[in-house]
């Protein structure tokens, strides 16, 4: 594999590239030999959101040392949080009753769906609330030093207990079913083409945002403060620093982009239920991360993008053997490339080394 420095040039430059052309193939040239369907946008961005969510990842896991399977929490939050927007809107502005006031028989919207028919209250919300849950939980389990497979544990835990709350009728959210039905988001009908592409574009920016973000603050005091932490953060406490401000610092971060990749996922999908919540979900995120490479930000991105292209294509003919590859490749991570891809990077000739 190439150099990590040419490497992550390498996918800021094809995310920007993305981001240009994509309202260009799927507008203008759509219908040319070039151009690329609806269906195509559709892909790519639900691609580009997966590659956003394991750069959140990353940059907890990969550079502070703190595992979270827990990261579907802040990604199905976001996804809640939009579609609440949508549905409120659609039933304010254009008289579309959800199913869930019709499967419930209400004859109104709960008192906490208030203000959500307007974006810009959402799109704070999707911020704040997801960070506030993050430095909630990473101020009490970093000041109290749970670390390592214990807090693993409880990411999912936490995961888990939110998915059972999801799944009950009464709470407000759909239940089982989930929330489906959207109308439009921010005034672009849902379903149409020009929708899919604008949606596609603003994932692929978003990862390209995140990436640029995630890979300044690696290579920063900051980013190396984390590096600490990871490699030995008893003989970082030793020395006279804190490490839970800079592990708070990570983690919530990393929470808000999960969100972010949360919300940008659900228009797209058309849906969005309690699955998000399962363990298997979470336990899928670690896996991207890990078989790219973690602690690069680009095998994250690479990890993310190889196998959700792989689960697309297999889920189309063959969605029963995914649960089986996923496994497989779980099993060739951690015997054959405890670091990723990057232990595929070819041996330098003993020639080359002296010019030969």
């Amino acid at each position: 594999m190439m150099g990590g420095g040419m490497l992550f040039r390498v996918i800021a430059l094809s995310l920007a590239a993305l981001t240009i052309a994509l309202p260009i193939l799927g507008g203008p040239l759509a219908g040319s030999g070039i151009g690329i369907s609806p269906y195509l946008a559709n892909i790519i961005g639900q691609i580009a959101t997966f590659a956003l969510l394991a750069i959140a990842l990353d940059l907890i896991w990969g550079f502070a040392g703190v595992l979270s399977l827990g990261h579907g929490l802040f990604f199905a939050l976001g996804g809640y949080l939009i579609a609440m927007h949508m549905l409120k809107d659609g039933y304010v502005n254009a008289g579309v009753v959800p199913d869930l006031m019709t499967f419930m028989g209400w004859t109104e919207l709960p008192g906490y769906w208030a203000f959500f028919e307007s974006f810009p209250y959402a799109a704070v919300l999707i911020l704040v609330l997801p960070g506030l849950l993050a430095f909630a939980y990473g101020w009490i389990s970093f000041r109290s030093r749970v670390s390592g497979v214990s807090f693993a544990i409880i990411t999912q835990a936490l995961t888990y207990v939110a998915m059972l709350l999801m799944f009950r009728n009464d709470t407000g959210f759909g239940g089982n079913n989930g929330m489906t039905g959207f109308v439009s988001l921010l005034g672009m009908p849902m379903g149409a083409p020009s929708t899919a592409v604008w949606l596609a574009t603003a994932s692929t920016a978003a990862a390209l945002g995140a990436f640029l973000l995630c890979g300044r603050l690696v290579r920063s005091p900051f980013g190396r403060m984390l590096i600490a932490v990871r490699d030995d953060e008893a003989r970082l406490r030793f020395l006279g620093y804190d490490p839970v401000w800079p592990k708070l610092a990570a983690w919530t971060l990393s929470g808000v982009m999960a969100a972010i990749a949360g919300a940008l996922y659900a228009p797209q999908v058309g849906i969005i239920n309690p699955r998000l919540l399962s363990p298997e979900v979470s336990i899928e995120i670690a896996v991207w991360v890990a078989l790219g490479g973690r602690g690069t930000l680009s095998g994250a991105v690479i990890g993310a993008v190889v196998i959700s292209a792989l689960k697309f294509w297999l889920t189309g003919f063959a969605p029963d053997l995914w649960p089986f590859i996923l496994s497989l490749l779980v099993l060739i991570v951690v015997v054959g490339l405890p670091n990723g891809l990057t232990d595929l990077r070819l041996p330098k000739l003993k020639g080359a080394r002296h010019g030969g």
